[in-house]
C-alpha cells in the first residue's frame, strides 16, 4: 500500500533537491515513486505548486498518436493530429492522479514565507537507507498516512 509523507523542508531549492533524491532512490529501487509534488510561497505570498507527473502532456501526446491513426482513416492525418493532441491535453488537465491537487494547495496556503512542503506517494522497501538519504535536508514530517506508532518512528528516524 502506497504511504504518503508531507515533508516541510527550508525552501523551494531544498524541495527540489528532496524530489531528486526521491528520483534516485526510485531508480535505486529502495523506493516505488508513484507521484510527487512540492509546494512554496512565491514573492507575493501566493502557494504554487510543481508536480513531477505532467498528465497534461501524456495526455497531449496520447491523443496525438491516436488522432493521426484516426486522420489516416479519414485521409488527413495532420488535422486528426491536432484534433486528437487538443483534446489530451485536455483531458490530461483534468485528469487527477496520485497525491491530491486540493491539498497540495491547503498545505501550500498554510506554508510560512520561505519555507517549502515535499508531497511523495510512495511505497518504502528499505525505510533505513531512505531516511539516511532525507536526513541531510533536515525535514520536519507535516503528515502522512502511516499508523501513528509508524509516523513516530518516522520522525524520530528523521531527527537522530
Amino acid at each position: 500500500m502506497a504511504q504518503l509523507i508531507v515533508l516541510g523542508v527550508a525552501d523551494r531549492d531544498t524541495a527540489e533537491e528532496a524530489l531528486d533524491i526521491a528520483a534516485s532512490l526510485n531508480r535505486q529501487e529502495l523506493l516505488r515513486l508513484q507521484d510527487g509534488a512540492y509546494a512554496y510561497k512565491d514573492a507575493k505570498g501566493r502557494p504554487r505548486i510543481h508536480q513531477t507527473v505532467n498528465t497534461t502532456g501524456r495526455g497531449a501526446l496520447g491523443g496525438a498518436l491516436w488522432g493521426t491513426l484516426i486522420g489516416l482513416i479519414f485521409l488527413n492525418p495532420i488535422l486528426g493530429m491536432a484534433v486528437g493532441a487538443a483534446s489530451g491535453a485536455v483531458a490530461g488537465k483534468l485528469t487527477d492522479i496520485g497525491i491530491d491537487d486540493d491539498m497540495i494547495k491547503q498545505i501550500g496556503a498554510q506554508l510560512d514565507d520561505g519555507r517549502a512542503a515535499v508531497f511523495l506517494l510512495t511505497d518504502i522497501n528499505a525505510a533505513d537507507r531512505v531516511v539516511e538519504a532525507f536526513r541531510p535536508l533536515d525535514p520536519k514530517v507535516i503528515q502522512t498516512n502511516l499508523s501513528k506508532d509508524d509516523e513516530q518512528e518516522l520522525v524520530e528516524a528523521l531527527r537522530a
